[in-house]
C-alpha cells in the first residue's frame, strides 16, 4: 500500500472544500513522526485540508488510515484533543505550535482542519 491510497468507503465528501495539500505533507516534523510511531499521536491539525477519510498515510514503513476530517477553531481544542496530538496538556500543545510557527498568535477564532487517523491493521 502506498501513501495516498484509500481504504474502504470514503464517505460523503459533500460540504468539504478541496484538499489544499497532499497527505504526504500531513505529518513531517521528526518529533511528530516519532509520536505517531509510538502510538502517542492520533490526530493532527493543519491550516488546510490535507487528506480525505479513508486515505492512507505512510510513515517510516507503517501505514495509517484517516478516519475523520473536520474543521474546528483553536478555541474549541480540548485537553483530550491535545493529548491526541501527543501532548500532555493543552498548554503544552499551544506552546509547541507557537514555537513551530514564529510570530503566530493563538487566536481562539482561527479555524484549522483536524485529521484523525489510526494504524492500518495489515
Amino acid at each position: 500500500m502506498t501513501s495516498g491510497e484509500q481504504i474502504g468507503d470514503v464517505g460523503d465528501k459533500a460540504g468539504l472544500p478541496p484538499k489544499t495539500c497532499s497527505i504526504d505533507r500531513l505529518i513531517t516534523l521528526p518529533q511528530d513522526v516519532e509520536k505517531v510511531l509510538a502510538g502517542e499521536k492520533t490526530a493532527t491539525r493543519r491550516n488546510g485540508r490535507y487528506a480525505d477519510v479513508g486515505e492512507v498515510m505512510a510513515l517510516s514503513g507503517h501505514n495509517y488510515v484517516v478516519e475523520r476530517v473536520y474543521s474546528q477553531t483553536l478555541g474549541e481544542v480540548t485537553e483530550a484533543q491535545a493529548r491526541q496530538e501527543g501532548y500532555p496538556s493543552l498548554e503544552a500543545y499551544k506552546e509547541s505550535i507557537l514555537s513551530i510557527h514564529p510570530g503566530m498568535q493563538w487566536l481562539p477564532q482561527m479555524r484549522v482542519w483536524v485529521h484523525e487517523f489510526r494504524p492500518v491493521q495489515e
